[in-house]
């Protein structure tokens, strides 16, 4: 028997039925989805030190499970000494088994750590997409603490299928994301 990670068993079994009576949905295909996670992180000091992005790529690596690729620059900038194509950041687009690992992480280690954690905003795209600013790299347990050079943070967005910041909304408090007023019904 393959493995099934524990939040899409959640989500079969718990949460489109809770989604498709509280949104009176006729069909489970109208039930919105998690699509994938991007998480994205901006190196620009790497401009003057070219270890920063393969330390970069090699951290989220290491948290995601995933190699992550360089992102390089589209245009020339003279004020802040960027030429086009040179590399300035990392990411990683997470999908099925592995998006569904890293949200659990995501959800019961890494933001139990933020220090005088409350809970986060939740302020969404319009379409139903959430992103979500982590200031520092060493919530999670991948990253060891000896090895870090400099404090990084990361920008994690959810893409759901939803078609409203109300169903998105809906879908990721049942995943268990930790948002700060559960004022949306």
């Amino acid at each position: 028997m393959d493995y099934v990670p524990t939040l899409k068993n959640k989500y079969r079994e718990e949460i489109v039925p809770a989604l498709q009576k509280e949104f009176g949905y006729s069909s489970i295909m109208q039930v919105p989805k998690l699509e994938k996670i991007i998480i994205n992180q901006g190196v620009g000091a790497a401009i003057a030190d070219k270890k920063l992005i393969e330390v970069a790529v090699e951290e989220l690596s290491a948290i995601t499970g995933q190699k992550a690729v360089t992102t390089n620059s589209k245009k020339d900038i003279s004020n802040f000494k960027l030429r086009k194509k040179m590399p300035i950041g990392v990411r990683v687009t997470l999908r099925r088994e592995r998006m569904y690992e890293f949200l659990d992480r995501l959800i019961c280690v890494a933001l139990p750590r933020i220090r005088d954690f409350k809970g986060i905003n939740d302020k969404f795209d319009g379409r139903g997409n959430y992103t979500l600013g982590v200031t520092e790299q060493i919530i999670f347990p991948e990253i060891v603490l000896d090895k870090v050079t400099k404090i990084n943070g990361y920008n994690i967005t959810f893409v759901t299928s939803a078609d409203t910041d109300e169903e998105g909304y809906a879908l990721l408090r049942a995943f268990g994301i930790p948002f700060k007023n559960a004022k949306k019904n």
